[in-house]
């Protein structure tokens, strides 16, 4: 399995870097491969089918906040203190099965052995669980727990989405190790009681440093997919496809704002209450 480590990295160049790597590992050429990276500044992801609206984009726009949306689905997510991952492989990788749920809940049994190493209690979801009223239109990737995701003491601390096509899957995820609850409240409007089902790492344990979870997430996964795990940076064609689609699709407005499964409606947002 092949690990890209790319450090911290502007909003719009690691979706695109994340999408370059899954066509090249769709294809064959590179092989499953598993990155972790950060972020340079807070940044806001949306979800790919997601309203943009959902969001304070004045807020966003006048605290240098950047929105970007994700080519994978599922909710927004206030990109901090955090490990984000991307895992891309083609159809057919041993261990991973053939649809969203197993590749899902096989990746989960590799974070859960992580988790464990460093000493949490974590536990994973079988099955998608039942909202809150108010979650359907939570704007919030850590709003509610999905199958194969996982959580500490009933509380949620790793976010995942999913696309799939026909030759293979990417999937992003992030693992908070602190929460910016005030930056949370400004970004989506909502108040303090949209969070308490949510939690950084260094809630339950503040020695956990970014070098311990990175290691312990390549071991993790070294170990559940009984494969080495391979420290390779991207290719000259990766690099360059990251750098296209970062210029011509992540960073253009048309992107962000326009979701390509727009939601019917309108809601108005609410400092009280949901958006």
């Amino acid at each position: 399995m092949r690990l890209v480590s790319s450090g911290a990295s502007s909003a719009f160049y690691n979706m695109a870097l994340d999408e370059a790597l899954s066509v090249f590992a769709r294809k064959g050429g590179s092989g499953p491969t598993l990155r972790l990276y950060g972020w340079d500044r807070p940044s806001v992801s949306l979800g790919r089918n997601q309203r943009a609206g959902l969001l304070d984009l004045d807020h966003c726009a006048q605290a240098g906040i950047p929105v970007v949306r994700r080519p994978t689905g599922g909710r927004a997510i206030l990109h901090g203190e955090e490990l984000t991952y991307s895992f891309s492989a083609p159809v057919g990788i041993r261990g991973l099965g053939t649809g969203v749920l197993e590749s899902y809940e096989a990746l989960s049994h590799a974070f859960m052995h992580a988790f464990n190493s460093l000493g949490l209690s974590a536990m994973s979801t079988s099955k998608a669980k039942k909202s809150a009223s108010h979650a359907s239109t939570n704007p919030l990737c850590f709003s509610s727990a999905s199958y194969g995701e996982i959580s500490v003491s009933g509380r949620k601390i790793i976010g995942s989405a999913q696309r799939r096509w026909p030759d293979g899957f990417l999937q992003q995820g992030s693992i908070p190790l602190k929460l910016d609850r005030e930056g949370m409240s400004r970004v989506f409007a909502m108040d303090a009681d949209a969070y308490q089902d949510m939690a950084g790492l260094c809630e339950f344990d503040s020695d956990i440093t970014l070098e311990r979870l990175c290691e312990a997430v390549v071991r993790g996964f070294g170990e559940v997919f009984s494969v080495e795990v391979a420290l390779a940076p991207p290719d000259k064609e990766e690099e360059a496809l990251a750098r296209k689609l970062e210029e011509e699709k992540y960073s253009q407005e048309g992107w962000t704002l326009n979701p390509l499964n727009p939601r019917r409606g309108s809601r108005r947002r609410s400092r009280q209450g949901q958006p």
